[in-house]
């Protein structure tokens, strides 16, 4: 369900933009990790109510994978740019969370599901192929919630609030129209999911990411 509705978004986007704009589509895999953060709430006919320090891990290279998609609008050949940011991160709680606290399924897998407004700043330099630049927006979360203990089971995208988001990277220029590029992409989420059992779950996630992809500039 939400990725023809981002590549939609995305294309829309890149359509509406002015033509003498520099627009450049953007593609990349990468390996996302999250430290440890506080999850609270309340697991009616279940745990209970529960407030414990979770372990994450990212598992970005298997099914379904980390990855990510965005449109930039660069201003006429101008150092600054706008743009919009498609993120599916994901999160699983490692097994000492799982069964230290109660849980059978912890994790929001089938994506955190960053989108994002952003603005971006980039070093240009004539005759130089490689590029740094630096990135801030900001934007909502729509994870799929997967939680499951012996009060019931929660399975389903929710919208749970919203993220920030910092970019830094460097591009390298294959040719006038391609591109490769690294970065570090890192969003801070704050998680309020409800449980299908009345209960809810609140959680500030931090995902730090190194990324690696390809983009096309037109």
């Amino acid at each position: 369900m939400m990725k023809p509705l981002v590549a939609a978004f995305v294309m829309s986007a890149a359509a509406a933009l002015p033509a003498a704009a520099e627009v450049e589509l953007s593609f990349y895999l990468g390996y996302q990790t999250a430290p440890h953060s506080t999850v609270e709430g309340s697991d009616p006919g279940g745990v209970g109510d529960f407030d414990f320090n979770a372990g994450w891990e990212g598992k970005s290279f298997d099914m379904p994978p980390y990855w990510g998609v965005r449109a930039t609008w660069w201003r006429g050949g101008d150092r600054l740019g706008y743009g919009v940011d498609f993120t599916h991160a994901k999160i699983y709680a490692d097994g000492d969370t799982l069964t230290s606290n109660g849980f059978d399924t912890l994790e929001f897998t089938d994506g955190l599901n960053y989108l994002t407004g952003n603005i971006y700043y980039r070093w240009t330099e004539e005759g130089r192929r490689w590029t740094p630049y630096v990135g801030l927006g900001a934007g909502i979360a729509v994870p799929h919630v997967e939680v499951a203990t012996a009060g019931g089971s929660t399975i389903g995208y929710q919208y749970v609030g919203p993220t920030v988001q910092l970019t830094a990277g460097i591009s390298y220029e294959l040719n006038d129209r391609w591109s490769l590029f690294g970065e570090y992409k890192g969003n801070f989420t704050s998680i309020d999911a409800d449980l299908d059992n009345g209960g809810s779950l609140e959680t500030d996630v931090i995902t730090n990411a190194l990324n690696m992809g390809i983009a096309l500039e037109f």
